[in-house]
């Protein structure tokens, strides 16, 4: 395969994996767990690309710390003595952003492959 297309391929998986990630995150904002056992549970996390040493990129997947914050609710069934409940660490703001990256950096990435198939196209037509 041409390396600018297995390059732009990758990106492409990098990236839908990066959206997920956030839909993933955004869709449990509203999860709350015990205020004493905040730095016992796995939150929200973010895939970053990282460049492949064989080219292209992977994706890193990296949790989110703190994964859960206190926040003061003494009617919320999970609070402790205290009246503390775990919320997720998740800004929605955030994650609108990571996701409009992650959705121009897919699309720049097809255009590429695009791109790629079209020119082999074109040198496969002028050498036959």
């Amino acid at each position: 395969m041409n390396p600018a297309i297995s390059t732009a391929v990758s990106g492409v998986q990098v990236h839908s994996k990066r959206f997920a990630a956030s839909a993933h995150n955004v869709a449990n904002m509203t999860v709350v767990v015990p205020g004493d056992g905040l730095e016992q549970q796995v939150g929200p996390f973010s895939v970053d690309p990282v460049s492949a040493v064989d080219g292209g990129v992977r994706g890193q997947t990296r949790f989110l710390s703190p994964a859960y914050v206190p926040a003061h609710d003494p009617d919320h069934p999970l609070a402790d003595a205290n009246g503390t409940v775990g919320q997720v660490n998740v800004s929605l703001e955030q994650e609108t952003v990571r996701q409009i990256e992650a959705q121009r950096a897919y699309e720049a990435n097809l255009a590429v492959i695009k791109v790629g198939d079209s020119m082999l196209g074109a040198l496969l037509d002028q050498s036959s």
